[in-house]
């Protein structure tokens, strides 16, 4: 316990905390929000720990709302100034038969049985104004020294919650922490507990977990276990590419592409995916250089069905495998190309191209660098842009309507847009109403 270390309450925390202890019950905030506050980080949201029971929480906080979101887990919400605050009984968990939610509770006065049923130690830690910190794992100690251990027996606490295996692995890439030798070995040796965890669960972590500062360094440590998540990784662990463009095998240079790229979503799993059919399509030449001729296409197919397989929502599906399909295509440094590739593309994905074509180039051989080359076609885009061109249906200086005048209907209106689109690209056709008009008129008496 250290009651001289002080952390800011939110009010309606503070009023929780301050309307149990007035009841005559123990109150605290618990785990994440400690862990945060600590670090100096703001909480996502807080969770409050108590020795009430259920059914006297509603008495102790009668006037306030409170909603009975986990009762059969000792959990109610409380609802305060458009702050959700999740409140709990202290616990004991019974056995986790199904690998992810404990099959019963019982409930205790010890705070301490309640932190021992947790995941890591820097989760485990509760607070209260009046009595300061109760830490009684060390998890302050391994918040310092930047570590993650189990409370416990490692192996029991991934065995009774499998999720907790890629949870600790999400913690070490966002906040940059290594994992204890102990818990390290214990995540690979009950790796196979993840193939019992729903796949939107494996899909949330995972998110989060490429999107921290230390993806690539986690995903390294851990590859055995992303084995388990996402198989279409393994085969490229240690497959040398054997082509002078490539400094490390497929599985490190895939980790260098994913380190080079912003921590944005779509572009973490599609460097993630990128090359995931290389082994399949691996050749040798009479030189002994090593090739990959398709390899763009399969990889796509690839990750549509790892993605799919994790309940990703359509558009993530559709972009990602967009991008994969796409990333190792010549995009030429000239108007015209970019142009085309706008169409293709849009604005917001051609620009995730160039950066995915750059992260790329950054994992692979310092001497063919075609950095320089990525960025001035980057520079084109900007001025082009500026510009604001015609590369859709939208930016034509004619509509629908106009084209319905003319006598146009249904399919026949979307052809002609399209193909004034493409003429205005190639630069046989100028983007003006007159223009346009006559355009469609000619087209339609040759038809």
């Amino acid at each position: 316990m250290d009651p001289k270390l002080k952390i800011t309450l939110p009010a309606p925390v503070e009023t929780l905390l301050r309307r149990l202890c007035g009841a005559g019950y123990r109150a605290y905030a618990v785990g994440g929000c400690v862990r945060d506050s600590l670090l100096g980080k703001e909480p996502d949201d807080w969770d409050v720990t108590t020795d009430a029971l259920p059914e006297q929480l509603h008495e102790a906080l009668e006037g306030l709302t409170v909603l009975d979101t986990g009762l059969k887990h000792g959990t109610v919400t409380a609802v305060m100034e458009e702050m959700r605050v999740e409140i709990t009984t202290f616990r004991i968990d019974g056995d986790y038969s199904d690998h992810r939610r404990p099959d019963s509770v019982r409930f205790t006065r010890d705070l301490r049985e309640d932190l021992a049923r947790r995941d890591l130690t820097v989760n485990a830690m509760a607070y209260h104004p009046d009595e300061g910190l109760q830490d009684p794992f060390r998890g302050r100690d391994d918040l310092q020294n930047g570590l993650l251990r189990a409370v416990g027996d490692p192996a029991a606490r991934f065995e009774e919650d499998a999720l907790r295996i890629l949870r600790t692995l999400r913690f070490a890439s966002r906040l940059g922490f290594c994992v204890e030798a102990k818990t390290a070995a214990a995540l690979s040796e009950k790796r196979e507990l993840l193939r019992a965890v729903a796949p939107e669960r494996l899909r949330d972590e995972l998110c989060k977990l490429l999107t921290g500062r230390d993806a690539a360094r986690v995903l390294r440590e851990g590859r055995a276990v992303f084995a388990v998540v996402l198989p279409e990784l393994a085969p490229m662990f240690d497959f040398d590419q054997q082509n002078p463009h490539h400094i490390y095998d497929v599985w490190e240079h895939t980790l260098h592409a994913v380190e080079a790229c912003p921590p944005d979503l779509v572009l973490r799993l599609t460097m993630l995916l990128h090359d995931c059919a290389k082994p399949l399509t691996f050749t040798v030449d009479f030189r002994g250089d090593g090739h990959f001729y398709g390899h763009a296409a399969q990889s796509a197919r690839l990750t549509r069905q790892a993605l799919e397989r994790l309940r990703f929502d359509n558009e993530t599906v559709f972009r990602v495998t967009r991008l994969v399909a796409l990333h190792d295509s010549d995009v030429l440094n000239t108007e015209k190309s970019l142009l085309r590739w706008l169409r293709k593309t849009g604005e917001a994905d051609l620009r995730l191209l160039l950066k995915i074509k750059m992260a790329d180039n950054l994992a692979q051989s310092p001497h063919y660098s075609r950095m320089e080359a990525i960025q001035a076609t980057e520079r084109t885009l900007d001025a082009l842009v500026a510009r604001a061109p015609c590369f859709d249906r939208s930016r034509l200086a004619v509509k629908g309507g106009d084209l319905m005048a003319l006598g146009l209907h249904g399919a026949e209106i979307g052809a002609a847009l399209d193909g004034m689109v493409e003429a205005v690209i190639a630069g046989t056709l100028p983007n003006e109403k007159e223009a346009l008009l006559e355009w469609c008129r000619r087209e339609a008496s040759m038809r």
